[in-house]
């Protein structure tokens, strides 16, 4: 279980803080305890997730996990779709999983293809163009927040800690 000020990833809402833990104030009777979160990158925003149904909820990865993460990059499967409706729906399917194995695995894949198509002249699709920039920004965040350094230099960290080949991530 969270406790109040612990920082969670709640599906492709990003990084929140859980601000209070509690009931439903507004519904009487109601006995479902309740997640209060504040999504960082929203001022306004508040979000309740009932305890026993926080599936799409998890911790944080760890400044640890994020070098395991970083190691282990270059070993990591691409997931090429050749149908652009079916990639579109794997890649948004595994974004909202929010684990940065998934975003991963999107970025690599993307990115090989961007550089691929940039040799023959051509670009990503812009649905592609848009996932790739919404995986990089979960990513971007959380080992932004793990390593407690700013997003910009999330790309440099990782180019400068992952093993030989600094071709497998941009």
């Amino acid at each position: 279980m969270f406790k109040v000020n612990d920082y969670v990833v709640y599906g492709l809402m990003g990084i929140c803080r859980i601000v209070d833990i509690g009931k439903d104030e507004y519904n009487i009777g109601d006995e479902t305890e309740y997640y209060v979160l504040h999504p960082l990158n929203s001022k306004n925003m508040t979000i309740r997730v009932p305890i026993n149904n926080s599936k799409t909820m998890r911790a944080t990865v760890t400044k640890n996990e994020v070098l395991s993460l970083i190691a282990t990059m270059p070993q990591k499967e691409t997931i090429w779709i050749d149908n652009e409706m079916q990639r579109a729906n794997t890649y948004k399917t595994a974004l909202k999983t929010g684990k940065p194995e998934e975003y991963i695995k999107i970025i690599k894949t993307l990115y090989l293809e961007r550089k691929a198509r940039s040799l023959k002249g051509k670009k990503l699709t812009n649905t592609d163009e848009d996932i790739l920039k919404t995986a990089e920004k979960h990513l971007h965040e959380e080992f932004a927040m793990a390593l407690n350094i700013a997003t910009s230099e999330v790309v440099p960290y990782i180019l400068e800690h992952i093993p030989q080949s600094r071709e497998s991530v941009k």
